[in-house]
């Protein structure tokens, strides 16, 4: 049966193997964004040796370019966005220490298998309802690749922000699951 847990980052593993599919998780705490360019940066630099921007350990990555902020607020619109086009890159970071991704979508199965043997989840967030979600976000700051505009690296502090387990510890896939649920329904 689905649960709501409220987590704060960063996580551990037993933050993480708490985790089912379905399970609403509402995240407090540090989170840094990051989506295809500033991910390809990321593997570049591990690539050449060199440090990245923030020590992935426990980390939680939201998948998201936001909008400039308006005024009277920390940031614009943030909604979630495609999480496949991560997926190259995912499995080296949740190999790092890497334990939540958020987006909207489905993952690979490198990824799925990767978040199996490094206790990682995916969560996911409500696409189309960024200026919504953006009130969750209480601070934002870039802290890297700031010439990739709104797809830098930003650290944002949060506070229960909203999202749902799509791949658990386990392997499972609540895309999966609800697609079965569905088939034995319209079975009867």
């Amino acid at each position: 049966m689905a649960k709501t847990v409220k987590l704060t980052a960063p996580l551990t593993d037993q933050d993480v193997l708490q985790l089912n599919i379905g399970d609403t998780v509402l995240v407090s705490g540090v989170i840094y964004t990051a989506r295809d360019a500033a991910h390809k940066r990321l593997v570049d630099l591990l690539a050449k040796g060199e440090p990245l921007p923030m020590d992935l350990a426990g980390q939680i990555m939201y998948y998201v370019g936001p909008s400039p902020a308006p005024p009277g607020r920390v940031i614009g619109a943030a909604g979630p966005t495609t999480s496949y086009r991560m997926d190259s890159y995912a499995p080296i970071l949740i190999k790092l220490g890497l334990k939540a991704m958020i987006g909207k979508g489905k993952r690979g199965a490198a990824v799925i298998e990767a978040m199996k043997a490094h206790k990682a989840v995916y969560l996911g967030a409500t696409g189309g309802a960024g200026a919504l979600i953006s009130q969750r976000i209480k601070a934002a700051e870039v802290i890297a690749f700031p010439e990739l505009g709104p797809e830098a690296v930003h650290r944002l502090e949060v506070e229960d922000f909203p999202t749902m387990v799509i791949n658990d510890c386990q392997g499972r896939d609540l895309y999966e699951q609800g697609v079965r649920e569905y088939r034995r329904t319209i079975a009867r």
